[in-house]
């Protein structure tokens, strides 16, 4: 699995306190059927803290590409991505 960096996005958590989340797409293989293609996923991590990450989301660059945006203008963070993701399928 490779991992291909986004961006950076600092934010305020509900105490105040500024924190800094790295946005990454990662990129492996699926099987389907009887061949395997490119596949997909997402991962937010926050800088020393928590991060969380959905593999195989899709096989279409465009519809990654579609999602990471989603999560960096949105400021998904680590908590809230598998269920961003989920509403997002």
């Amino acid at each position: 699995m490779r991992e291909l960096f986004l961006e950076t996005v600092e934010l305020a958590d509900q105490t105040g306190i500024m924190r800094r989340y790295d946005y990454s797409i990662l990129i492996g293989e699926m099987d389907v059927g009887a061949y395997a293609c490119e596949s997909y996923g997402v991962k937010v991590a926050e800088q020393d803290g928590e991060q969380a990450m959905v593999e195989n989301i899709t096989c279409s660059a465009s519809r990654i590409d579609e999602l990471s945006g989603l999560l960096v203008r949105n400021g998904v963070t680590p908590a809230a991505l598998h269920d961003v993701v989920s509403d997002w399928l």
